[in-house]
């Protein structure tokens, strides 16, 4: 049932996709699946996408906003958001990457806004040019210092969608595509694909959270951190909800409660065992005089 509900997805997000660029000329991108004009397989798409998770894309060159040479290694220490678009779309794209940088946004506010990256992508090379990614964001009035807009090579936009198991195929009508953002562990590998065209901030966040706290165990954020500041980043996110009223993060203090109760748990067993401690002490001394 699952898998059904993904194929759902990926049918009405493919065909949205190939919709978005009607009555405009298409550049051939590199590869095999630019070069098919049937439309794009839905059932393939989709193991594609899900069988790199857990894998590490390869190192690529691909140039700024500005033309300047940035490998993907360089997002690594962080979690990473990685979409593709191609910038000839005047719906479809615009419109995914909006409902992306409204999720970005609210999880800023929780999460911090150092905390995470992101990256968009564009695959319809040469088209797809730093000058034409940089006109592609300001249109989309995206000004967010931590999101990079991206140009690959020509010759390496087969093998590098490959690597985060993103489908395209080009149609009379525009481009027929995944519609996914994957989210990167901040070693580089694959953690989790998300779906969609109105990508909610809980679909993005929950994943997230548990990137940043190393898992959603109080006991274990704590023991984990490693200074004042980290724990109380972590706790931050840790303690942070989803609103679906609002489409924003909010503070759970009972979440707060736990973990103020577990700290006073641990501070009393440390105060138990310094009193016992000091009484062992004085007994001693007491039996030696």
């Amino acid at each position: 049932m699952r898998a059904r509900g993904w194929l759902l997805a990926f049918l009405v997000i493919s065909c949205a996709g190939s919709l978005a660029a009607r009555g405009q000329a298409v550049a051939t991108a590199p590869g095999e699946q630019a070069k098919t004009r049937s439309g794009l397989d839905q059932e393939a798409a989709l193991r594609a996408s899900q069988a790199v998770v857990g894998k590490l894309p390869a190192d690529y060159i691909l140039s700024d906003r500005m033309g300047l040479p940035v490998s993907l290694s360089r997002f690594r220490g962080k979690p990473l958001l990685v979409n593709f678009v191609y910038t000839g779309c005047f719906d479809v794209c615009p419109t995914s990457s909006r409902a992306l940088y409204k999720a970005v946004d609210a999880m800023r506010g929780r999460f911090g806004f150092d905390q995470f990256q992101v990256v968009t992508i564009g695959f319809n090379q040469p088209t797809d040019t730093p000058l034409a990614m940089r006109d592609f964001a300001a249109r989309l009035r995206i000004s967010d210092p931590n999101w990079e807009f991206l140009s690959p090579r020509a010759e390496d936009v087969a093998a590098l969608t490959r690597d985060f198991g993103f489908s395209y195929v080009a149609t009379p009508m525009g481009y027929d595509h995944t519609l996914q953002v994957s989210i990167v562990d901040a070693d580089g590998r694959i953690h989790r694909q998300v779906y969609g065209d109105a990508f909610a901030a809980d679909s993005l966040g929950e994943p997230l959270k548990q990137l940043l706290t190393g898992s959603l165990d109080t006991g274990s954020v704590i023991a984990r951190s490693t200074g004042l500041k980290d724990l109380i980043g972590k706790v931050r996110i840790l303690c942070s909800v989803y609103d679906p009223s609002t489409g924003k993060y909010r503070v759970d203090y009972t979440l707060y409660l736990e973990i103020a109760g577990g700290l006073t748990f641990i501070l009393a067993m440390l105060v138990f065992a310094i009193q016992e401690w000091r009484g062992r002490r004085a007994l001693l001394r007491t039996q030696v005089q």
